[in-house]
Formats: structure tokens, C-alpha cells, sequence
């Protein structure tokens, strides 16, 4: 897909939030697009002052919701024999889904929240899910909980970045990593708080 990300970044500059959003949707339907390239250049955007923040978020976290229920419709109506028949055409790599089912086997519902903070597995975990039938309403609170931090995370990195946002594709996965230990650390700082606070 490398050989396309200049013809997305061009959609992106085209077309604004719609683009956004839709590319989210496409990478949230487990299409091998990174996020951190458009809320990457996202960021850049808004840097420039092309753009607007909180409208950069929202175009973002509408159209991953919007892939992420669509995959997990696929998963509940076609289950996994479905996917291993039909996956590969979509670029789904079998050894990416079986890493999501581990995931899930393991943590459950909860496992929908923070696969969502880890490379590759944040946008397939949506199949396992769907294949075990979780409750809607649970799916798209864990999956928007896991999913705004990271995106407005991505897209401020790429404010801070400016013309340089490119730096975090570079770094590949241990760029994600890195920013899934920033969240993580930021929850538990938060929970802690509050705990404190209450006694």
C-alpha cells in the first residue's frame, strides 16, 4: 500500500475531513492504510492552520467507528470461515486476525479497548469480536474509549511535528508502541488521582 500514500495524502489535502474520515473507515475495515499516516498529515494540516483540531478528531473518530462496526458486522454475519476464504483479497493477513483472536480469547470485551492502543491488532480486533457476537453497545464504548486518545494523540504528535510528522512512519511500530505507553501511563495517572481524590 506504500505506493499509495502519496495519492492519499493528496486525497487528504483535497478534501479535508471528509477524506479523514473515510480513510479512517477504510483502515478501521482492517485495509493496511497506518493512521499515524492520516492523522499524521492530519496534524501537519492543522499545523498550517488548513485545518481544524477538534474537527481533524471528529472526522477521525467518525470514520474509525464507522469501520470498525462495519468489520465487525462482517465478522458477525461471516464469521472466521468467511474471512479465511475471502480475507486475503481484502489484504487481511491471517497471522494479524489470529493474533486478534488471541487477544480476545484471552481479555474479552475488554480486549476491544486496549488492542486499540497496539499496532495492527487495534484494527482487527473488531473480527473476533464480531465472530463471538459482543453486545453493540458495549463494542462501540470500548472501541471509542480506546480509540479517542489514540487519535487525538496521533494528530497532536503531528501538530508538534509540523513539516517533520513524517518521522513518526519512519519509526513504524515502535512509534505506536511508544504512543500506547503514553496513554496507558496517562490512564493509570488519572485513575490513581481519582482514587486519592475520593479517599
Amino acid at each position: 500500500m506504500e505506493q499509495y500514500s502519496t495519492i492519499f495524502l493528496e486525497f487528504i489535502a483535497s478534501w479535508g475531513y471528509l477524506a479523514i474520515a473515510l480513510l479512517m473507515a477504510v483502515e478501521n475495515a482492517c485495509i493496511p492504510i497506518p493512521s499515524e499516516l492520516i492523522l499524521g498529515f492530519a496534524g501537519y494540516l492543522v499545523s498550517i492552520g488548513h485545518i481544524d483540531f477538534a474537527e481533524a478528531v471528529a472526522a477521525g473518530m467518525a470514520g474509525g467507528m464507522a469501520g470498525s462496526i462495519v468489520t465487525y458486522y462482517i465478522g458477525y454475519w461471516g464469521g472466521r470461515p468467511f474471512i479465511n476464504k475471502y480475507g486475503k483479497y481484502f489484504f487481511m493477513k491471517q497471522s494479524h486476525i489470529d493474533t486478534a483472536q488471541r487477544w480476545f480469547d484471552k481479555y474479552g470485551i475488554k480486549a476491544v479497548f486496549f488492542s486499540r492502543l497496539l499496532p495492527v491488532v487495534r484494527t482487527f480486533i473488531s473480527l473476533p469480536a464480531g465472530f463471538a457476537g459482543v453486545d453493540m453497545k458495549k463494542f462501540i464504548l470500548f472501541t471509542f474509549a480506546g480509540s479517542l486518545p489514540w487519535t487525538i494523540l496521533i494528530i497532536y504528535i503531528g501538530i508538534l511535528l509540523g513539516d517533520n510528522w513524517k518521522k513518526m512512519l519512519a519509526i513504524g511500530h515502535e512509534f505506536s508502541l511508544i504512543i500506547s505507553a503514553i496513554i496507558i501511563l496517562a490512564v493509570l495517572y488519572l485513575y490513581f488521582r481519582h482514587r486519592k481524590k475520593q479517599k
